[in-house]
């Protein structure tokens, strides 16, 4: 696709997807934000803000909005999904019949889903008919990007020409896109590091310190590259802004739901407790019990951090306990298990 995008959709109405539907915009790209609830779509149109998501930043003339999956892909070049893990499925399947098999699409969800451990691009695959699909994904808080503040992520496509449209279409001086050839590595980065935040949260809540948190994120990359290579990722992907990048911004972030959640379980808040007060959805928790679902398959696969996370968030494990046993597991050499991911 080497024409100019006109056109383009946003599949969900969520603080990111908002975010990236400015991005389009300030290109010059006639957008349309689709969002599940009639009602919400009324609201962004009569007040040119997303008062529950994004609020403070108004959304430009440029921006279109509905609920229907008809006229919202009518005449569109490209459309990006935005769309939490879980929810995923459903929406998909409300665009099968409206959105051609012949328009690019894209993927900027991190999670994997709880049933059948499919990431969102394989989810999207299987409901609109097998395509290849660019995941779009790196350090970028919708907050700080609606708002004008630099950012870099990928675009990750098996198909360089895909990936190139969207890199063409977002990217300003204030927002870059890497082209990227690993989608797959992209994406699990993208799931797995939720998990590593929620982890750093509990760090923070139990207020564990600084050296303690920088071995977190540390060890918890090589899980990360571990658990990709594993599933047929390319591990150099990990160490790069889908992996590395989004994890720093992730674990250390004010702006991150799943660090905050972490860091109020460290302070003894219950998981239940949590999730009743959000708006908004923390893809970490679920990637965790997704991770060690039925469907997942991890075997002989080392991933410590990941496993006290699961067992502080849905066995009850107290938080302190849990930071007792990583720390006392049999020693080993770090540069072994860095050879060998």
């Amino acid at each position: 696709m080497t024409e100019r995008v006109q056109r383009a959709l946003v599949i969900g109405d969520g603080s990111w997807g908002t975010a990236i539907a400015l991005l389009l915009c300030r290109n010059g790209i006639r957008t349309t934000l689709w969002s599940a609830f009639p009602e919400q779509s009324e609201d962004l149109q009569a007040t040119r803000e997303n008062a529950r998501f994004l609020p403070g930043v108004p959304l430009p003339d440029l921006m279109e909005f509905s609920a229907d999956p008809h006229s919202a892909a009518a005449g569109v070049d490209l459309a990006i999904s935005v769309v939490p893990t879980q929810y995923l499925r459903g929406v998909a399947e409300r665009f099968e019949d409206a959105l051609p098999g012949t328009v690019p699409l894209a993927s900027a969800t991190k999670g994997i889903e709880i049933e059948t451990f499919q990431t969102p691009t394989q989810i999207l695959s299987q409901v609109l008919g097998d395509r290849d699909i660019c995941v779009l994904t790196g350090p970028s808080h919708a907050e700080e990007v609606a708002r004008g503040k630099p950012a870099s992520i990928v675009a990750a496509c098996k198909d360089e020409a895909i990936a190139a449209t969207f890199q063409r279409a977002l990217s300003s001086e204030a927002f870059r896109v890497y082209t990227h050839g690993d989608p797959l590595g992209a994406e699990l980065a993208a799931a797995l590091k939720n998990v590593i935040a929620l982890a750093a949260g509990i760090s923070d809540g139990l207020e564990l310190g600084d050296n303690a948190k920088a071995a977190l994120l540390t060890r918890g990359m090589i899980e990360m590259a571990r658990f990709g290579r594993k599933h047929g990722a390319e591990p150099a992907t990990f160490f790069g802004l889908a992996g590395f990048g989004d994890l720093v911004t992730t674990c250390c972030s004010k702006h991150s739901r799943n660090r905050s959640v972490g860091e109020a379980i460290g302070r003894g808040e219950t998981l239940e407790q949590i999730l009743a007060r959000m708006s908004m959805v923390a893809e970490g928790v679920w990637t965790t019990k997704a991770l060690f679902g039925p469907e997942s398959e991890l075997g002989e696969l080392e991933m410590p951090i990941a496993a006290e996370v699961h067992a502080v968030l849905f066995e009850g494990k107290n938080p302190s306990r849990a930071v007792r046993d990583l720390m006392s597991r049999e020693l080993s050499e770090e540069m072994g298990s860095l050879g060998t991911l």
